[in-house]
């Protein structure tokens, strides 16, 4: 009895993981669709957002240390690594 107990306890906190992974999801899509809108949005405006001024990161661009320079860039801006990536590959 408490064999399946545990096997059913164990199967519901699975189901509710999955619930919650799929709940995150939709909300990262949602998200994502919201900035490409304001972005589109700022296009049209002609509204261009400055890049955050970053010496250590510039250093590391400098130095060839590409991986090191999106980690920092990363920390500094808590920025995902796409961005992270774009904004380090455009500062080459």
């Amino acid at each position: 009895m408490e064999l399946t107990g545990l096997i059913v306890l164990a199967g519901l906190i699975v189901a509710s993981f999955a619930a919650l992974e799929g709940k995150l999801a939709r909300t990262d899509r949602r998200v994502a669709h919201v900035e490409h809108q304001l972005d589109l949005i700022l296009d049209r405006l002609g509204i261009r957002e400055d890049p955050p001024h970053l010496p250590e990161v510039i250093a590391l661009v400098r130095e060839g240390k590409n991986i090191q320079a999106i980690k920092a860039y990363r920390q500094a801006t808590g920025a995902g690594l796409k961005e992270a990536k774009e904004a380090v590959e455009d500062m080459i």
